[in-house]
């Protein structure tokens, strides 16, 4: 009887996971063993922390803003709504290094100019000095860029889980006397959060991937050293082989612990 189970348990083995072990550590015996290999792995490294805190950063205020767009998009005045829709749409329809570029090139000298308008009197008086558009770092360009690309992805994401959850139980708040802050935040999105988290954490490696759209702007991340490499010693097989290979761990280890988190989640679910 148990037969059929354990056919499908042995045909569900993840030999994807064993084959993509062994060529990595294939690779690490030749990065070993390699002293052109050694060299671009060492170098590229380097840019692992500000991969890391690119996406963190962006990722985590691309949450906070989706999350606000996606209740202005439930909202009850209809204005709100449409000002959520308009946003979602617009950015989801224009490709990310587009809005990098915008952002770095175009938004960044205005809002400089914006906070300036708005300190005139302080500056005036001296008590300030005005910002300089230099002031404004590339890389934190490249973060707000990502979150705002971000923010319209996970505003729908959001939504999703947030009308999912079951309308009696938000009614059986209501009769409880719970405010709408309260309701939503002991009810509606503790329960959300089972839906959202399996798309929420496709984003988040998603997102360890597009960060590497900041090397346009210089900002020295794993695929910038990449480059700056391979453009001095001409070694671009050697070189983005490696940066593959690294973007392909954090990616890889970041997916495995993504999905044991949720499948503990399903089992507390289920109990």
């Amino acid at each position: 009887m148990n037969r059929p189970h354990s056919k499908q348990a042995a045909d569900d083995f993840p030999w994807w996971l064993v084959s993509l072990i062994g060529i990595g550590a294939i690779l690490a015996g030749v990065i070993a063993v390699n002293g052109v290999y050694a060299q671009v792995f060492t170098t590229v490294i380097n840019g692992i922390g500000m991969t890391i805190f690119v996406t963190l950063v962006a990722f985590f205020l691309a949450c906070l803003w989706g999350l606000l767009i996606a209740l202005l998009g439930m909202a009850d005045h209809m204005v709100l709504r449409q000002i959520a829709r308009f946003y979602i749409e617009t950015m989801r329809g224009i490709p990310i290094l587009v809005v990098l570029f915008y952002i770095a090139f175009a938004g960044a000298p205005l809002l400089v100019d914006f906070v300036n308008w708005l300190m005139t009197p302080l500056i005036a008086a001296g008590w300030i000095e005005a910002v300089i558009v230099r002031d404004f770092s590339l890389m934190w360009r490249a973060i707000l860029a990502l979150t705002l690309c971000y923010g319209a992805f996970l505003a729908e994401i959001f939504r999703a889980g947030i009308e999912a959850v079951d309308q009696g139980q938000i009614e059986a708040a209501k009769a409880l006397g719970l405010s709408r802050y309260q309701r939503f935040r002991l009810v509606v999105f503790p329960q959300a959060v089972r839906t959202i988290f399996p798309p929420l954490s496709n984003d988040f490696v998603s997102m360890v991937k597009d960060s590497s759209l900041v090397s346009v702007l210089g900002v020295a991340d794993i695929t910038q050293l990449g480059k700056v490499y391979a453009a001095g010693s001409f070694r671009f097989f050697e070189t983005y082989s490696i940066v593959a290979y690294v973007y392909l761990i954090l990616t890889l280890g970041l997916s495995l612990i993504l999905r044991r988190i949720e499948k503990g989640m399903r089992r507390k679910q289920g109990r």
